[in-house]
């Protein structure tokens, strides 16, 4: 019976980091996609202040949907961590690090995405801004909120370049995922360096070069949640 608990341990890890890797997807595409992408306008700090002010409900609700992202993003770094330390326990701690670093950048950056309600509350103090100055505050803020986004996502793509080798070299997981993972993070890589280094060109990219990033992580995550890991072979890897 031990032995048999022992075999399932490394799928049912694979599953439930599956599961974890489900959630993140749909409550970071929910925050990014269906709230700031609806509600902030680019360039419009008025038409912005006044979307957040008529959903505010939603609003705060895509705050909370990335904090619950990023705290699957950790358990995702453990189990990683966890399943890939038979392949190169050094490559798989650092990939669970950079993973870690990715969590907490984003993690302090979410208070961006809080700061515009803030600022465009009726607090006493704001009284001594004028509602543009507030409004331009709001948008400076989100500003910072997408300059912490590529700074972590540096981070991220490292993390998949590495989850990347380290599929490519175990035995339990097919080699295409290795492969699609690892150009994953270099798109992340490329999109982050280019808006860091010239908005011109990240817009130029965006959002092609995420399209592969999208088709990595949501290939991993199928497959973990549908196969899992093969068990014979989770503990041993090739040479």
């Amino acid at each position: 019976m031990m032995e048999r608990a022992a075999e399932t341990s490394p799928r049912v890890k694979a599953r439930v980091a599956g599961a974890l890797y489900l959630v993140i997807i749909v409550t970071a595409l929910f925050a990014e996609v269906f709230v700031r992408g609806w509600l902030v306008v680019n360039g419009d700090a008025a038409a912005t202040a006044a979307n957040i002010l008529a959903h505010q409900p939603l609003y705060r609700l895509g705050g909370v949907a990335d904090l619950i992202a990023f705290v699957c993003d950790a358990g995702v770094a453990l189990i990683f961590y966890d399943l890939f330390s038979p392949v190169s326990g050094s490559v798989s701690l650092l990939a669970a690090f950079f993973r870690l670093v990715h969590v907490a950048i984003v993690g302090v950056t979410t208070v961006c995405h809080f700061a515009p309600l803030v600022f465009l509350g009726e607090a006493h103090y704001l009284s001594a801004f004028s509602r543009d100055q507030l409004q331009a505050l709001a948008m400076a803020s989100l500003k910072l909120h997408t300059l912490g986004y590529m700074v972590a996502l540096v981070f991220f793509g490292f993390h998949c370049v590495l989850t990347g080798c380290l599929i490519w070299k175990s035995t339990f997981l097919p080699r295409t995922l290795g492969t699609v993972m690892a150009v994953a993070g270099f798109c992340y890589l490329t999109n982050s360096f280019a808006s860091l280094l010239s908005p011109a060109i990240a817009g130029h990219l965006y959002p092609w070069i995420l399209l592969p990033g999208a088709l990595g992580e949501w290939s991993l995550t199928a497959w973990l949640l549908c196969v899992g890991v093969r068990v014979p072979s989770a503990r041993a890897v090739s040479p």
